[in-house]
């Protein structure tokens, strides 16, 4: 059984490797394993070691504390909240191509978003 540590833990590893390009292949040969070792690490299906975990946030240039970010209690663990926004491969997709466009067409278009959101609310 999958702990909820394991399985945040690993959506922050495929968030951090999708948000920057890397494959799951990439990645792997960068830490010095299988593909299919980082599929099963980014599901949780397999805990990441405390050795490996270090290596990955090197290949991913973040720091180890990265993977815990957004950590919920135990409680909220029981309760999760609806769309879980590292699961949302489109969501994921926006943000990466919002962070491709130069900075001051972003913030143009930060604030349409902010805009259009106003008027629907």
């Amino acid at each position: 059984m999958t702990h909820p540590v394991d399985v945040h833990v690993g959506k922050r590893v495929r968030h951090r490797r999708w948000m920057i390009g890397v494959t799951q292949q990439q990645l792997a040969e960068r830490v010095g394993i299988k593909f299919q070792q980082i599929q099963k690490y980014e599901t949780g299906v397999n805990r990441i070691s405390a050795s490996r975990l270090w290596d990955i946030a090197d290949a991913l240039q973040v720091n180890v504390g990265f993977f815990f970010e957004g950590l919920k209690s135990e409680a909220e663990w029981e309760n999760p909240a609806p769309g879980d926004l590292l699961a949302d491969r489109e969501a994921l997709e926006l943000v990466r191509s919002y962070y491709a466009i130069p900075e001051n067409q972003r913030r143009q278009l930060f604030e349409l978003a902010r805009v259009l959101s106003d008027d629907a609310a």
